[in-house]
């Protein structure tokens, strides 16, 4: 029975409706979340490396500590675990007193300018007020070419934008949810294939076109690749159990949250409590961390970034699979031949 025209006209409002309520509360939580997150940013907490047996050094981050909670003394047993904490994105300085009675700072700018900044000024008072001579080291700068250190977060964000927008674009086309296995299939295989290009044109970008990095550029098109395929998997398996209206959910958990929770602006030490932790497991987020990694730091600090991209993709594959199998010939989600 077909319906009446009024029907029809009650129905399209409800969903107009409905949709313009989705986009508006997205947009309130896209304002509260960056403003919120980024419009005061306050470094607390920010770990400095010593080595257990270096009193002096230690003495000077306990006084610091006792004025302020803007540092965190992190000890490590010697001063070679102290360094390897260094390269391995642990903490943003290390601390040591020389044998002159002075202090030497070794930092890893690449990491987080603006937190090594933080660092340096906090010791540089400290190491003045007991009388020491401070000589700091970089040993892990920032590019030239990038000095404030937000290429990485940048060139993350592209490859996670592109990724979900190809598959949202692949669910308006031919329908949220694969109506068979093999579809399924090929609709994962055109995504990874789209994954792949796009992560090699980012790292051409970065590399030959802009010239911001000379090195690692398989490691930065391997990370760029897997960034997009972990956010266009996300995006398939959210869209393929709730239709279109998942990509408000996508975009909130991708951009409205993940760039402000990524660390890629502000180091997780600036933000709000509520969002530190969140590079941690957030597909922004650990792709930034992945790219620093990959291009300044030990490779042992890839470990956790790649894990995380690699369960992200692979779960939300399976969920994908899971939607195709147990709703795959209903209603409008279905797959169009």
């Amino acid at each position: 029975m077909d319906e009446s025209p009024e029907v029809r006209i009650r129905d399209q409002f409800l969903r107009t409706a409905g949709l313009l309520l989705g986009t508006l509360v997205l947009a309130v939580a896209f304002i509260a979340a960056y403003v919120g997150a980024l419009h005061q940013p306050h470094p607390r907490d920010v770990p400095v490396g010593v080595a257990s047996g270096d009193q002096a050094a230690r003495a000077v981050l306990a006084a610091v500590r006792d004025r302020t909670d803007t540092i965190k003394t992190v000890e490590y047993a010697d001063p070679g675990a102290a360094d390897d904490g260094l390269t391995s994105r642990e903490v943003y300085g290390v601390l040591a007193a020389t044998p002159d009675g002075g202090l030497v700072l070794t930092t890893a700018s690449a990491g987080a300018p603006a937190a090594t900044e933080v660092v340096v000024q906090v010791l540089t008072a400290a190491a003045e007020q007991s009388r020491r001579p401070l000589r700091v080291a970089d040993e892990v700068p920032v590019a030239d070419t990038d000095p404030r250190g937000l290429v990485p977060f940048y060139l993350a964000i592209g490859c996670v934008l592109g990724g979900y927008l190809a598959s949202t674009a692949l669910g308006i086309s031919v329908g949220t949810t694969p109506s068979t296995l093999r579809r399924a299939g090929v609709r994962i295989g055109a995504l990874a294939v789209y994954s792949v290009v796009l992560g090699i044109a980012g790292a051409v970008i970065v590399g030959p076109v802009l010239d911001v990095w000379h090195h690692d550029l398989p490691a930065v098109a391997g990370t760029g690749m897997l960034a997009a395929f972990a956010a266009a998997m996300v995006a398939a398996a959210v869209q393929g159990w709730l239709g279109v209206l998942g990509t408000g959910l996508v975009i909130l958990l991708l951009v409205v949250l993940g760039n402000p929770g990524s660390g890629g602006i502000y180091a997780p030490e600036f933000l709000p409590t509520w969002l530190r932790g969140m590079h941690r497991w957030n597909i922004p987020g650990l792709a930034t961390d992945l790219l620093k990694s990959a291009v300044y730091f030990d490779r042992r600090s890839i470990g956790w970034p790649l894990t995380g991209l690699v369960l992200w993709a692979v779960l939300a594959l399976a969920a994908l699979l899971a939607a195709t199998v147990l709703r795959g010939g209903r209603g409008p989600t279905r797959a169009r031949p």
